[in-house]
């Protein structure tokens, strides 16, 4: 009797690269979905329907420094889902991963509240969100492989940091742009609520210096994010 050999698609190998391959095309297809800016929030824009006549209240100069802003903000969210995404690939622990995509999820909304807005102020995302995104998954991955204790720190960090640009960015948009101004807030509401979630799930402090770097690479970003 001849040799039966088993379908391909049961093939040990083949299964082997299949578990591999898989979440690679997962990975690249989430990558694309943020960068076209084809992410759908599963929350209404607490902004609300826009007045058609609202852009006109803004001077030339107000609009433009508000598309700045939250083309910073938008880069953000890129990098956050970046980062959650990383971690989540990289950690082995099941609740810590349902925590980081919880966090992924609500960021999605922050993405889709930013792309929108930058289509009301009649601009654009960054051109340089391919190269965030790219640098922001790696560095979540590094970040997920060092543990629960310190992946979650990373994201406690983060977190702190982006409460502090959305204060800085509540101070200086213009006081009549309350579309931003209430997409701002919800953003920081639902940060500070991500960082508390990390924290009380056991976050470690991080050194001084990796703190430091996170900073640095913080302010690169929003002052190339403003214009390019």
């Amino acid at each position: 009797m001849p040799h039966s050999h088993p379908p391909l698609a049961y093939h040990p190998r083949f299964v082997r690269r299949q578990f591999w391959f898989d979440p690679l095309i997962e990975e690249f297809d989430a990558s694309l979905q943020v960068l076209s800016g084809a992410s759908h929030a599963s929350r209404a824009n607490p902004a609300g329907l826009q007045d058609p006549h609202e852009v006109e209240v803004l001077s030339d100069d107000e609009q433009r420094h508000a598309a700045g802003l939250m083309r910073i903000n938008q880069v953000g969210e890129v990098c956050a889902q970046a980062l959650y995404r990383g971690q989540a690939a990289a950690c082995q622990d099941p609740a810590t991963v349902a925590l980081l995509q919880e966090a992924a999820a609500e960021e999605v909304d922050h993405l889709a509240w930013c792309n929108q807005r930058l289509k009301e102020l009649r601009s654009r995302p960054s051109l340089l969100n391919p190269a965030w995104y790219a640098g922001s998954f790696a560095l979540g991955v590094l970040a997920g492989r060092a543990g629960v204790a310190r992946s979650l720190g990373f994201m406690a960090e983060t977190e702190r940091q982006v409460e502090a640009h959305l204060d800085d960015h509540l101070n200086q948009l213009p006081e009549q742009d309350r579309r931003s101004r209430v997409i701002v807030e919800q953003m920081k509401a639902d940060e500070i609520h991500h960082r508390l979630t990390a924290e009380e799930h056991g976050a470690q402090v991080l050194p001084g210096p990796i703190k430091g770097l996170m900073t640095l690479m913080s302010k690169i970003m929003t002052k190339t994010a403003y214009r390019i």
